[in-house]
Parts: structure tokens; sequence; C-alpha cells
């Protein structure tokens, strides 16, 4: 059944689906590079794939956070992960937990209003919906300036990964 917004649970589901798979994607594009291209200042808006990526999942960490009543000053810094594969494996255990929490919300969950503050400190407050697709709209932003670098690198981006591929290859 749909909600308010027109958005189910459903909807957030596949939408998580999307963009693990595209993650996952992008960071097996990865394991071409050695460590110090993916490290490599090659610019744009941060200055490698290892921080653009970092920034990314720092990113969705925080709304986590946010979802259950924490709201970080800052993000995790980038040299926390050294490796493609520290990325990978501190990843994989967030989508583990941002499924759970979208699970346990249920539908109704779905449209439930959640104040936080920004890194700023600027008060916020959005339905759980709108959160979790900003969330998945912003990493494809980073993932395209990713494409760019790894080609930048004289490397292969990850095959597409835009979501109508996602869905051709579910069917």
């Amino acid at each position: 059944m749909a909600s308010i917004s027109g958005v189910t649970l459903q909807d957030l589901q596949n939408l998580l689906d999307y963009n693990y798979w595209a993650r996952d994607r992008m960071l097996d594009a990865l394991d071409q590079l050695t460590p110090e291209q993916f490290t490599r200042e090659v610019g744009g808006s941060f200055k490698s794939i290892r921080d653009t990526l970092a920034h990314t999942y720092a990113a969705e960490n925080a709304w986590y956070s946010r979802w259950h009543g924490n709201s970080p000053t800052a993000l995790i810094p980038a040299d926390q992960f050294p490796d493609v594969e520290s990325l990978r494996v501190a990843w994989t255990e967030l989508e583990s937990k941002v499924r759970a929490f979208i699970n346990d919300n249920g539908e109704e969950g779905v449209t439930r209003v959640i104040d936080y503050k920004l890194l700023s400190g600027q008060p916020g407050s959005s339905p759980l919906w709108q959160m979790l697709q900003h969330v998945v709209n912003h990493a494809s932003y980073h993932r395209g300036q990713v494409t760019t670098m790894i080609r930048q690198l004289g490397g292969t981006p990850a095959k597409s990964l835009d979501m109508i591929a996602f869905y051709r290859e579910r069917t």
C-alpha cells in the first residue's frame, strides 16, 4: 500500500537494491587500480577516488546516525580507508544496518518525519523516504565523478551503473 507520498516500503527497498548493486560494481572496477592510483589527486569535488567514495560512505553513515537520533558534527575522515577493501568492509556492514532499519520501520515508517541537525548544526526535519532518496541520489552523483576519475587514471570504468541497467539485469 502506498503512503501519503506515494512511496512504498517496496520502493525504498528497490532503491537500496539499486544503490548497493551500483556500489558493488563501482568497487569491483577499482580492483584494477593500484593503491597509489586509489589515493592519487586527480581533482574534482574531492581530490581522489578514495576521498570521493569515503565521503559518499561517510554521508550515508551520517544519515543512518540521524535516523537513530544522533547528529554527527563531522564526517568520517577519508584516511580511515587506506584501500578499497577497507571501504568495502565498512560499507557492507553499514548496508546491513541500513536495510534492517528500513525494513524494521515497515510501511508506516516510510513517511515518519525525523528531526536532526546538519553538520553545520542547523536543524532539519524530513520524512524517511526523502532522506533515503537523497542518500541514493547523492551516491549516484559521486559514482559518476569516480567514473571520470577512473578514466583520467587510464582505467576502465565499471559496467553501466544506470538504474535501467539494474532493472534489466533483474528481469
